[in-house]
């Protein structure tokens, strides 16, 4: 399996994996003490995603969600992970969200995968992350994925 088809899988794209994400840090939200105003819209993100994936798992334990809310995915990943990750600018933040190695070598073998220019995979390669981490946001929208405009 490629790193891009790992992506799709960690964030739910193959399995119920996002929807899991998502309704631990609801449950626990609903465990918890009142939260803080700053985490209501994560929280309200996270009931929207599993809303909308409620019915598709019902009808198919083993389907994915018609739509991944990526951000409410993230958000929700963000919000268990100790270290303040950058994942909507940062191709290696992402990949240390989803519990992926985010060496130089994987982002190669990423940035191949998606058809990323040569120039960009030998040269700077700070020019490669930032070209990747927009491939990586495109790429989840075409699959389905619900990513806004500004990350693409």
């Amino acid at each position: 399996m490629g790193l891009f088809n790992t992506i799709l899988q960690k964030l739910g794209f193959m399995k119920d994996k996002a929807v899991e994400a998502v309704a631990g840090e609801t449950a626990a939200a609903a465990e918890a003490p009142a939260a803080p105003a700053e985490a209501a819209p994560v929280e309200a993100a996270a009931v929207e995603t599993v809303a909308a994936a409620a019915p598709a798992a019902a009808d198919a334990p083993a389907a994915a969600p018609e739509t991944v809310d990526v951000v409410a995915v993230c958000e929700a990943l963000a919000a268990k992970n100790p270290q303040k990750l950058n994942w909507r600018t940062s191709i290696v933040d992402l990949m240390k969200l989803l519990g992926m190695d985010s060496s130089l070598a994987n982002r190669k073998e990423l940035a191949k995968e998606l058809g990323c220019p040569e120039n960009l995979i030998g040269g700077d390669y700070s020019q490669m992350n930032v070209w990747l981490i927009k491939a990586v946001m495109k790429k989840l929208a075409e699959n389905g994925g619900k990513v806004p405009e500004e990350l693409k």
